[in-house]
């Protein structure tokens, strides 16, 4: 099959994009889904579960994550020396205290298929406690991950005039041609 003939295995169709979430004030199990989807790349068309085509995802605020019920005070991490007796325990409220990137990062981890791709995957995601992010990391990201939906992050210095530049329907997106144009009622 020539070149031409192929389809979807393009490299624009596997390039990475950087997602950034704010976690202040969000659910930690609905936010830990939607980075695994991310990671992982369900959300693109090329998706393949033996190919690893996932995003890069910031996460900002992680210190003001939330949890429903009483888990805030209920949860227990554990984690083992391997030594006998070495089983540690430490609870959500101190965890998140001490190190917050954590208790998102276990979440994700135990979104993510157990398989070869689990720590790579974890490679590209990215978390920070507070609002303090690296320019260089910032400046790479070009969608915000919200409640259920990804929007563009406004063009800054960095980014050229990349928001001018319409689609298929034009820059103010919607119907390009009104209905009544293509002969029905």
């Amino acid at each position: 099959m020539p070149p031409s003939q192929i389809i979807g295995n393009t490299a624009l169709a596997f390039a990475r994009v950087w997602h950034k979430v704010d976690a202040k004030d969000r659910t930690l199990g609905k936010l830990a889904s939607r980075i695994a989807i991310t990671l992982m790349g369900k959300h693109k068309p090329v998706y393949d579960p033996s190919a690893d085509c996932g995003d890069y995802v910031i996460v900002t605020n992680a210190r003001s994550i939330r949890t429903t019920g009483r888990k805030a005070e209920q949860k227990m991490y554990y984690a083992h020396t391997q030594y006998p007796g070495g089983l540690k325990e430490m609870p959500f409220l101190r965890l998140q205290a001490k190190k917050p990137d954590e208790i998102i990062r276990h979440a994700v981890s135990g979104m993510l298929p157990k398989n070869k791709l689990r720590d790579r995957r974890l490679e590209r995601l990215l978390i920070f406690a507070d609002d303090n992010v690296p320019d260089a990391i910032r400046a790479n990201a070009l969608a915000h991950l919200d409640a259920g939906e990804t929007r563009a992050v406004e063009p800054g210095p960095h980014v050229g005039g990349w928001a001018q530049v319409g689609g298929r329907r034009g820059t103010e997106g919607g119907r390009r041609w009104p209905k009544a144009s293509f002969g029905r009622a």
